[in-house]
């Protein structure tokens, strides 16, 4: 593997699944594979899971971390080309990436969707930016159209979980005051697609994901319905991705949190949320606080699922 942005990067899903069972059981059986190797983590955005948990996987495979955090110390950044630079950014990217490639081994890339246009954000240009300029492996953090480590967890926990091999997973839009990229939703119908499950993707119309996403999933606008028999459900909000609304929000209908009435529909539901979560606008207290939320192990799986990317990329690394 020589980069990871995607489930696409990846030759076997259920090759990384068993790496995963494994890299859980065994947290610190590779810890010299990353000796005197340095992983530097960008963060064009905020974090907590992502931060931590892939910085703990990195040390356990005996790398050294560096993080940066560009909007807490770092020179303002212009990432265009023929832009003349008599604002307040004084760096290039163009030289940084570079830079910033010559000082470590592997990069890890965090930079959400801008909503400036749908184009450059579904093009994921500042990634691949640091791909074709930084001569280093380099896998993202998340980036603006996909959040390949987390749903890759997510997986990882709906393997754990499941009481059935073909589980009904349902992912459910929930009100959001601000506007959310619609990376975590994608990279989730995504893999859960490779995965060959029955999923169902419910939202208010308006909230559609983009049709190279939602491949062999249902679409169903009734909530409810939705719900009936799930194994799990996963909320999530997300802003509107079809013209001329990109990037909006179109509404917060509180009726679409998720309250115990609606879990009593399903087949006794695990619920899952990538976090951090509103409470009692994504999901009610009880919910979150039931037995059947299983958020803190989902999280918890960050770790190993970091942990699997990094190791292949070491691997990489002539």
């Amino acid at each position: 593997m020589k980069h990871f942005t995607s489930i696409h990067d990846i030759i076997s899903l259920e090759d990384v699944l068993a790496k995963a069972k494994y890299v859980k059981a065994n947290p610190l059986a590779d810890i010299g594979l990353g000796r005197n190797k340095t992983l530097l983590m960008i963060f064009f955005d905020s974090s907590l899971r992502t931060r931590l948990s892939t910085q703990r996987a990195a040390l356990n495979l005996g790398m050294n971390v560096i993080v940066l955090d560009i909007n807490q110390g770092a020179w303002k950044m212009e990432t265009e080309r023929g832009v003349v630079m008599n604002s307040d950014k004084p760096e290039h990217i163009l030289e940084a990436i570079p830079v910033m490639g010559s000082y470590c081994d592997m990069i890890g890339v965090r930079s959400f969707a801008k909503f400036e246009s749908k184009e450059a954000d579904y093009k994921e240009k500042l990634l691949n930016q640091f791909i074709q300029y930084s001569g280093k492996p380099v896998f993202s953090m998340e980036a603006a159209t996909r959040h390949p480590l987390q749903t890759f967890a997510d997986l990882i926990t709906i393997e754990e979980y499941k009481r059935t091999e073909n589980p009904k997973i349902v992912l459910t839009w929930a009100p959001h005051p601000k506007a959310l990229p619609q990376a975590v939703a994608n990279s989730f119908v995504e893999w859960i697609n490779a995965k060959g499950y029955e999923l169902v993707i419910t939202h208010p119309k308006g909230y559609e994901l983009a049709e190279e996403f939602i491949g062999n999933a249902t679409v169903e606008y009734d909530q409810d319905k939705a719900f009936e028999g799930a194994d799990f459900i996963y909320a999530k909000n997300w802003s509107a991705y079809r013209d001329p609304n990109y990037g909006k929000v179109l509404h917060m209908d509180h009726s679409w949190c998720v309250d115990s009435r609606k879990m009593a529909l399903t087949n006794d539901a695990y619920f899952m949320h990538c976090l951090p979560v509103r409470r009692n606008m994504i999901v009610t207290d009880e919910v979150i606080e039931s037995p059947n939320s299983i958020v803190i192990p989902q999280a918890a799986n960050r770790v190993v699922s970091a942990q699997v990317i990094i190791k292949e990329l070491l691997l990489g690394i002539e």
